[in-house]
């Protein structure tokens, strides 16, 4: 990969650092955004979607039972024939001509032909069929109420799911709403208080026979405990107001992991801040209060960790180890190609480096940003050019912010390897013999080339087009097979090696320059590349 620089630009501007337009005279500061703080939403508001809405109530339903206001349709032929629709009446009668009165209120509807058969074979003994088939039925209207979004009067079958009715009025009010304290409400009595969490865990749920004008009211939530870490269910969990709630009833509804050893609760009594940290044990048997974050930790170390291993190995590619495996004993246990693996080459790619690196390099971009920001000018044209190049500086930081870098550990060098300690998650990089010399960079061509004793780097260069107009032609790497970087010019270039042809710089005194010459160098180092920026 190629590294296009902003110096060439940088340098076409007569400024020697960066800095803003000044603001105008009198211009009043932006005022500062508030701080939010993300709370999680309730347990089971992914309920509510409107997916239960979109149910259509099944009046061919076994088990739907037969109400007034219901129209069945009657056919009866044999010794008595005659065929129509009767309408149940308010006490739950069908009147059939010549039998009379037929009680079907009440019945459910797979019971509904043997109910009118054994009422016609009371009046006709022998040589009657009977068929009934329910064609309409009433519907209800029910009021939806207390803490929902669009509370309201809506329509649907006496035997539809409170969800029904619910998720017709939008849900629960995510902040105000009980997923806990529904009621069902009768002339002004209780018939039935619904709790959606048995529903939402296991499937159970209350179905109440509606009716027209029943009353479904959504209570205000009760006590709220915000869990987070290690869980499972990471949400705002309610328990009813007026309860003892323990830390085992907040265990037994979020699933902590297994790993989970200890737990954090942040929260306030009597006024003051509240904070405790103890084992899960422990933990069980505390009171909670509304308003507490419960955090839930794996801080038990285990006795193992797992090294993983890829390259040019045979075997298995990951390996559990205890935590004072050393790198000589493990590697005595990977099976190797014994005629393709570079044993000279071994290397560690360690995260705890990775992230070294990363800061290292986050912290020179974040020095470079203040520098471009901060410098002074003495012009209006100065000042408007120093706007141009903190443009470009920004560009700038922004490409090397996408940067990787690989944490690569060198532990040794040639077939020396030292004995280091190994780290949960390291990755013991065995690479395979290599024939090739890859050149990069600042040169015209970037690629590959046969490896060739005796020649030197200038003769790789040349393979590779030689040197781009930006090349710094005094400043070559070597990336050696087991990750170090050594300049070209103290260093014999081997098979499997890497060139890195650096970019070049003025020799101005601009601290901006010599800023980002070091963050290059990085990048390089880091990811072993020369980034196309």
């Amino acid at each position: 990969m190629r590294l296009l620089l902003l110096i060439p630009v940088l340098l076409g501007f007569a400024a020697t650092a960066l800095c803003a337009v000044p603001a105008a005279s009198g211009a009043s500061p932006s005022p500062r955004p508030a701080l939010t703080i993300d709370v999680p939403a309730p347990f089971g508001a992914e309920l509510f979607q409107g997916n239960f809405a979109k149910g259509v109530f099944d009046e061919l339903n076994p088990e739907y039972v037969i109400m007034p206001g219901d129209r069945v349709a009657v056919r009866v032929w044999g010794a008595r024939t005659f065929d129509g629709v009767f309408e149940v009446d308010a006490q739950g009668i069908m009147f059939l001509p010549e039998i009379g009165p037929v009680q079907v209120g009440g019945a459910k509807h797979s019971q509904l032909t043997d109910v009118v058969r054994k009422k016609i074979g009371s009046v006709y003994i022998s040589n009657v069929e009977v068929y009934t088939n329910l064609i309409s039925t009433q519907p209800v209207a029910v009021y939806v109420t207390g803490f929902v979004p669009k509370p309201g009067r809506y329509a649907g079958g006496p035997t539809e799911s409170v969800l029904y009715y619910l998720d017709m009025a939008g849900g629960i009010d995510a902040e105000r709403g009980s997923y806990r304290d529904i009621r069902i409400m009768r002339d002004g009595k209780l018939l039935a208080q619904i709790d959606l969490y048995p529903f939402i865990l296991q499937g159970k749920i209350a179905r109440p026979r509606l009716e027209e004008g029943d009353v479904i009211l959504v209570g205000e939530r009760g006590l709220g405990v915000v869990t987070e870490g290690n869980v499972r269910h990471n949400a705002r969990f309610e328990f009813l107001a007026g309860n003892l709630v323990t830390g085992q009833q907040l265990v037994e509804l979020t699933s902590p992991e297994q790993k989970v050893s200890h737990v954090s609760v942040v929260g306030s009594r009597h006024g003051a801040p509240y904070n405790i940290y103890l084992p899960v044990a422990d933990f069980q048997q505390i009171a909670l209060q509304d308003g507490d974050i419960v955090h839930f930790h794996a801080d038990t170390p285990g006795d193992t960790m797992m090294i993983s291993a890829t390259g040019a190995i045979i075997g298995a590619s990951r390996y559990p180890v205890k935590k004072d495996t050393r790198l000589k004993s493990l590697l005595s246990f990977i099976p190797v190609e014994p005629e393709l693996a570079n044993l000279e080459g071994i290397h560690i790619k360690r995260r705890s480096v990775a992230e070294r690196q990363r800061k290292s390099l986050d912290e020179a971009l974040r020095r470079l940003e203040y520098s471009s920001l901060t410098a002074t000018s003495q012009s209006v044209d100065e000042a408007n050019i120093r706007v141009r190049e903190a443009e470009l500086i920004s560009q700038f930081v922004a490409k090397a912010r996408e940067a990787q870098p690989d944490g690569t550990l060198v532990v040794g060098q040639g077939a020396k390897l030292n004995d280091l300690y190994l780290e949960d998650g390291d990755i013991i990089v065995i690479p395979a013999k290599s024939d090739v010399v890859m050149i990069s960079g600042e040169v015209l061509m970037p690629q590959a080339i046969v490896f060739r004793p005796g020649q030197e780097a200038a003769d790789y260069v040349a393979g590779a087009g030689g040197f781009s107009d930006r090349a710094d032609k005094g400043s070559l790497l070597v990336v050696k097979p087991n990750g170090e970087v050594l300049p070209a010019d103290d260093t014999r270039i081997a098979a499997g090696d890497q060139l890195l042809v650096m970019p070049r710089f003025d020799t101005k005194n601009l601290q901006l320059l010599k800023d980002i010459s070091q963050i290059l160098y990085q990048i390089a180092i880091a990811t072993k590349v020369v980034i196309d920026l």
